[in-house]
């Protein structure tokens, strides 16, 4: 069973996502083309990086990333390529700044409005009804003594 559990567990790794006709010669450059890959989002597969997709169009990316850097950009430049081509959505850690600043903060602050709204609502006395006849609220004071 443990055996099955291991072989189940190589076949599904990620590690078999970079096919091996991507790979640099360059160990360094390959490096490089590995961290980068493992911050962008692949487009097709969701919250997870071009470095761990088996997507086609992750494929793609690694190649792309990997030409950038063998021509000469910089991280950031290659980066900045896929970013302007594809959008923020590619990264999947966005920048938070400019109008980021909004998604980054607003669950924060929903959070303490609902815990504020919340504390009030359960800290506000109960209002006694004034449709109450005098006996009844005679018995209501007399359960609020006790």
């Amino acid at each position: 069973m443990m055996r099955l559990i291991a072989i189940f567990l190589l076949v599904a790794s990620s590690a078999f996502a970079v096919q091996p006709d991507e790979i640099l010669d360059d160990p360094a450059l390959e490096q490089r083309a590995r961290d980068l890959s493992q911050g962008l989002r692949c487009p097709v597969c969701r919250n997870e990086s071009i470095d761990e997709s088996n997507a086609e169009l992750a494929r793609e990316l690694r190649i792309l990333l990997r030409e950038r850097l063998v021509d000469g950009d910089t991280d950031q430049q290659a980066v900045d390529f896929l970013v302007a081509r594809y959008g923020e959505f590619v990264l999947l850690r966005p920048d938070s700044s400019g109008i980021n600043v909004i998604l980054w903060y607003a669950a924060p602050v929903m959070l303490l409005i609902a815990l504020g709204i919340g504390w009030t609502v359960i800290r506000r006395p109960a209002a006694a009804p004034d449709d109450l006849s005098d006996d009844e609220k005679a018995e209501l004071q007399k359960i609020l003594r006790s």
